[in-house]
């Protein structure tokens, strides 16, 4: 609890990247695309998780209480926040979406104004067509103050300042933990190192895929994972102005080749944060 807020928090990034595309026009006739199939749900649920306050008790009311107040708290998006692409897919994909162009590339940065998290940008990049499957969640430490090593490197420790805690869903259920480590040796080298728990190598156990997890939770009544209609609400809230602009086709997509890292544009977004993605 004392790292977990802005004074040593420098930014949070989720990530939900997907090789293949889908044929979205038959299920989103208006056009949203991923923002109907997988942000407003998944990946707003997936941040109200990680930045909610710790609730009351585990009761499935207490926590969905916690994750409507974090949902209240963030910011509607602006245009300047916000990127949106579609892939070009490749002539052996089965990836089309025959309807206007939906969008299937989702770049943002949310903002949510709490004590907690006031001035940390909550960095989102949610796309199909990408060049590999990713869902996980980095959470990147504020670097190093006085770092002592600096001069010694010849002033080239950028990247090696900033300690990272990483929830990796997909392609391996794992916790990671970024770090520096001192390479064996007579001389001062240091590189960047991952302390791994890999759920597969871990536990001898089978491990319970999201829908599987979701239909066991039905059946047990539990349904802190589910959205309470003030939660839908409050997220399409956020969405609202991203989503006029769509209905009113005041919104240039991106264009991105199939299999690639998304538009060249979401580059911009996340530099004037000071952000690089580390899985590109």
């Amino acid at each position: 609890m004392p790292l977990w807020n802005r004074s040593y928090i420098h930014n949070i990034q989720v990530t939900f990247s997907e090789e293949l595309g889908m044929q979205t026009s038959a299920r989103y006739p208006k056009g949203y695309g991923i923002l109907g199939d997988v942000v407003h749900s998944h990946i707003f649920q997936t941040v109200a998780l990680l930045a909610m306050e710790p609730p009351v008790t585990l009761d499935d009311e207490d926590i969905r209480y916690e994750k409507v107040k974090v949902l209240k708290s963030i910011r509607k998006l602006g245009s300047s926040d916000v990127i949106l692409g579609h892939s070009k897919a490749d002539s052996g994909s089965n990836f089309k979406d025959v309807e206007n162009l939906m969008p299937t590339y989702f770049g943002a940065v949310l903002h949510i104004d709490n004590a907690r998290w006031d001035g940390v940008p909550f960095l989102i990049k949610a796309g199909r067509g990408l060049k590999k499957n990713r869902v996980e969640i980095r959470i990147q430490f504020r670097r190093v103050p006085g770092n002592i090593y600096h001069k010694d490197r010849g002033g080239n420790m950028q990247d090696l300042v900033t300690n990272e805690l990483i929830l990796r869903d997909v392609p391996d259920e794992a916790i990671l933990i970024r770090i520096n480590n001192k390479i064996p040796g007579l001389g001062m080298n240091l590189e960047a190192s991952e302390l791994n728990l890999l759920y597969k190598d871990k536990y001898n156990v089978d491990v319970t895929d999201s829908y599987e997890q979701l239909l066991h939770d039905v059946i047990d009544g539990d349904n802190h994972l589910f959205m309470r209609s003030d939660e839908v609400e409050a997220a399409w809230n956020i969405l609202s102005p991203v989503l006029s602009e769509l209905d009113n086709n005041n919104v240039t997509l991106e264009h991105y080749e199939f299999g690639s890292k998304g538009p060249d544009k979401a580059g911009n977004l996340w530099a004037k944060h000071g952000v690089q993605w580390l899985d590109d």
